[in-house]
């Protein structure tokens, strides 16, 4: 299955770290990373600074795109104004067909503000418990996920212990 998580750190350079993690993870076959966006919000600016990275091409064209658009909607669109409600729901009825709800989406846009760093996840296949030994101590909280809540608390429990 593949899953989609949002982690929001409490320090802009959280988020990088927990990507360093992340590679060297995937390094050693602990989880098939898809693709993976990286929001870095320096207190005071604007708006905040992206990074994508994609993993797997063939497949992460279509995460890819949906993940720029998630981030798109969430952090810039709301700049334009009355414009960024249409597309928003458009992001609604996309993103809720992959499992991700309007509350979840509405959980990211106020989770994430100037002074705090996020990192978005599509992954395929992983090694959970070993996969979580690695982020202790990142101080990541999971803020959205496409997982089932059983699955969702399970994973907040191992990552955020």
């Amino acid at each position: 299955m593949t899953t989609f998580t949002a982690w929001k750190f409490e320090s802009v350079d959280g988020a990088d770290k927990a990507t360093a993690v992340l590679r060297e993870a995937a390094g050693e076959g602990l989880i098939r990373i898809e693709d993976y966006a990286v929001i870095e919000w320096e207190p005071g600016a604007d708006r905040p600074k992206v990074k994508y990275e994609h993993r797997d091409e063939l497949r992460s064209a279509g995460w890819g795109a949906l993940l720029g658009v998630l981030i798109g909607a969430l952090f810039f669109l709301p700049l334009i104004g009355a414009a960024a409600g249409a597309a928003i729901g458009v992001l609604t009825k996309k993103m809720d067909a992959v499992g991700i709800t309007k509350e979840q989406l509405d959980t990211i846009g106020k989770a994430v503000v100037p002074g705090t760093s996020a990192l978005f996840v599509v992954n395929h296949d992983s090694d959970r418990d070993r996969l979580a030994e690695r982020f202790h101590g990142l101080a990541g909280s999971l803020i959205a996920s496409n997982l089932v809540s059983g699955e969702e608390e399970e994973i907040r429990r191992s990552f955020e212990d």
